[in-house]
């Protein structure tokens, strides 16, 4: 296999890595649950002689909730699937570091075998509620057009799949979102050549990135409250 000029070689190797771990970031960008509300409620008065009002009970929201806590996302996905989906990388993965991992966890694979580079994005968001989660998820789709539901993944499902060109490389991606309850699942699947500059098919990144999000979904599981 002939070697590419250093100059070029890093390019090649560091460039699309960028650009690829943005688009990665920008789907998760969030949790799905809402801010505290600011401020404080207003006292009510209780008749004199009256029982005063029984406290709220504090585990109400938290028993209406489904999934209480993201499961560890880098265990989410079998080691097989991960040699398949993406070749050289190393099974454990690696966890994006997160402000709240009860709410937000991400794994990440990512390997260049040859000119080939791959990447794999595994998300949990675990909603206040089911509402919640449904409003962000319905809204997530409404930004990304041009793909189909899912049949058989979660509540709802939906894949996406882009083709991006920069410099004159491309980049296919996948992406899968799947909401089961008050969770929500997002995957994020790419590739490039860098010898040949082209982009994996449009149906192989499709097919990985299912995979990979109903293993994903299946490990919800553990989240359960």
């Amino acid at each position: 296999m002939r070697s590419l000029p250093l100059p070029l070689a890093l390019t090649a190797r560091l460039s699309p890595v960028a650009v690829l771990a943005c688009a990665g970031w920008a789907l998760t960008s969030g949790p799905v649950a809402p801010p505290a509300a600011a401020g404080h409620q207003t006292a009510q008065k209780t008749p004199a002689g009256s029982a005063s009002a029984a406290p709220s009970d504090p585990s109400a929201d938290t028993a209406a909730r489904t999934y209480t806590t993201a499961p560890a996302p880098c265990a989410a996905v079998p080691a097989a699937t991960v040699k398949s989906l993406v070749p050289g990388a190393k099974p454990a993965g690696k966890e994006i570091p997160s402000t709240d991992t009860d709410l937000r966890r991400t794994c990440s694979w990512n390997a260049l075998q040859g000119y080939d580079y791959r990447w794999l994005d595994v998300s949990y968001e675990i909603g206040a509620s089911e509402q919640e989660a449904r409003k962000e998820y319905e809204q997530r789709v409404a930004e990304k057009s041009g793909g189909g539901a899912v049949p058989g993944l979660g509540d709802s499902a939906y894949s996406v799949v882009n083709l991006t060109t920069e410099d004159k490389q491309q980049t296919r991606e996948g992406v899968v979102l799947v909401r089961v309850a008050n969770a929500l699942v997002i995957v994020t699947y790419n590739g490039s050549d860098f010898e040949t500059r082209k982009a994996p098919g449009t149906d192989e990144i499709n097919k990985g990135a299912i995979k990979a999000a109903k293993s994903a979904a299946a490990a919800l599981g553990g989240g359960q409250g």
